[in-house]
């Protein structure tokens, strides 16, 4: 039996490491895709539209006009110097893979997964930790036993579930309550995803707080601490390393968040830092362009970055709140080596 649960527990692990040496293959080829498109964009203007009268271009997208005539101008949109380097390409403000000169700036995917990750934080953060201190430390057997399966139950809800939940009500209540410009926005997102990430930190405080020493609570009523002074002052602060345990892992699950976004954030990748303001974040961009992009292109192997980017994110912060702050700082504040 040992051996079998050993044996799973490598399989694990190596299907994870197969994983992210596909996605990291598929990602390198961003080097040769950037010189090729770089080679057809160094083509003359001729090359492009055909050097006869006879021969019509192949367009991509048949309903944008193209000048019959090379003109001098297209020619010089076409030389390399117009293009930029990779990196820079990168680091820009605009993501616009579909035009004449592709635009890859990740910079606005990177914002918009930041804002809507610390938007539902804002939100499912506190409201999970004061609920986990009810439930532990103030709520009657009977109602405790009640409230946390039913708040775990909200974990099996579907993704796409609590996305048209906040399409059709979220949304049109946000925009009647504040007066927003935009119906689908960053905040409505974040609510969204709050509530998909709010059974992690219920779950993971309420056991935190339940694994504390029972002396420690005793002990501060015998002092003639009122109940609310003891877990303010002494078991709140006890229970530290569960509480960024369970706001990291909150952290992992929305910033890898795909559906939810996808159908509440608006979808438009503008660097924006206010809430009520349309976003997308890198997963929405993954999830809403990897099925119609070329394959092999410098868009395909972008995209691969992007889900690299999250893999590496969402993995290092399950690691470190699992192995660093769940063991190790927990370890401390009960008074035990390390």
């Amino acid at each position: 039996m040992e051996a079998l649960i050993r044996l799973f527990a490598f399989s694990a692990l190596a299907a994870i490491g197969l994983i992210l040496l596909f996605i990291a293959r598929e990602t390198l080829g961003i080097v040769s895709a950037h010189d090729i498109s770089r080679a057809a964009t160094g083509t003359t203007a001729l090359e492009v539209y055909g050097a006869e009268d006879d021969v019509a271009a192949e367009v991509y997208n048949p309903e944008v006009e193209l000048p019959q005539r090379p003109s001098e101008s297209v020619a010089e949109h076409l030389t390399p110097s117009a293009n930029p380097s990779l990196v820079q390409n990168l680091l820009g403000t605009t993501w616009q893979p579909v035009s004449s000169q592709p635009k890859y700036g990740l910079l606005p995917l990177i914002v918009g997964s930041l804002k809507a990750t610390l938007i539902a934080l804002l939100f499912a953060v506190p409201i999970g930790i004061l609920a986990a201190i009810y439930a532990a430390f103030f709520a009657p057997a009977w109602l405790r036993e009640t409230i946390k399966p039913i708040v775990e139950l909200l974990a099996g809800f579907p993704s796409v579930v609590i996305g048209f939940f906040c399409l059709m009500v979220v949304a049109s209540a946000t925009q009647n309550l504040l007066g927003t410009t935009f119906r689908l926005n960053a905040l409505v997102a974040g609510i969204g995803l709050a509530i998909a990430s709010l059974p992690i930190v219920f779950t993971i405080t309420e056991d935190s707080f339940t694994n504390l020493p029972r002396q420690l609570w005793e002990a501060g009523l015998a002092l003639g601490a009122q109940p609310w002074q003891v877990v303010a002052k002494i078991l709140v602060p006890a229970a530290t390393p569960g509480l960024f345990a369970a706001a990291l892992l909150a952290f992992g699950r929305v910033f890898g968040e795909t559906m939810i976004v996808l159908m509440a954030s608006g979808n438009a990748p503008l660097l924006s830092w206010s809430p009520v303001e349309p976003v997308r974040t890198m997963a929405a961009t993954i999830g809403a362009e990897m099925g119609e992009v070329v394959w092999g292109s410098l868009h395909y192997s972008i995209l691969f970055l992007i889900g690299f980017l999250l893999f590496v994110v969402t993995f290092t912060l399950n690691i470190i709140a699992e192995f660093w702050i769940r063991q190790r700082l927990l370890r401390r504040f009960r008074g035990l080596t390390t």
